[in-house]
């Protein structure tokens, strides 16, 4: 009976934590600087009226983020081993492209506009360049290699 393919497990679910972390704060740090630091402020225009965006759909939208991308990556290094880290990449870049679409709003400030695009972009840097790399692109060269 073997025991390393749980504790292989364990080693990636945990070096992936502090990427999820990173990811789902990173947003937050750049809203502390654009809103309480420099004044700012971050306003969507909804069918209801103007929406300031505070600390907390910013804290949400990066931790569903963070979570979708590592959920996603997971999948693809269960199902995909060979092919996962591929295929994750350029869905998350796409992902990443396709994020913007939103922002060409013209009801968005320019401000508004270059602040949620670099949060979006610090998300995404550190989603790619965290979970681009995993267990499962190890399991599958050490595959090969058999």
């Amino acid at each position: 009976m073997t025991i390393a393919p749980e504790i292989s497990v364990r080693r990636e679910r945990s070096a992936a934590v502090p990427v999820v972390v990173a990811a789902a704060v990173a947003p937050l740090l750049v809203w502390l600087v654009a809103d309480p630091l420099l004044g700012a402020r971050l306003e969507v225009l909804t069918p209801r009226g103007a929406v300031e965006l505070g600390a907390p759909p910013i804290l949400i939208a990066g931790v569903l983020s963070a979570l979708a991308g590592w959920g996603l990556r997971g999948l693809l290094d269960r199902f995909a081993p060979r092919r996962g880290r591929t295929i994750w990449l350029v869905t998350a870049v796409l992902v990443l492209v396709l994020s913007f679409l939103p922002l060409t709003d013209p009801a968005i400030s320019t401000s508004t506009r270059l602040w949620l695009g670099l949060m979006h972009v610090v998300v995404g840097a550190v989603l790619i360049a965290g979970l681009g790399r995993r267990g499962g692109d190890r399991r599958a060269v050490a595959g090969r290699r058999a």
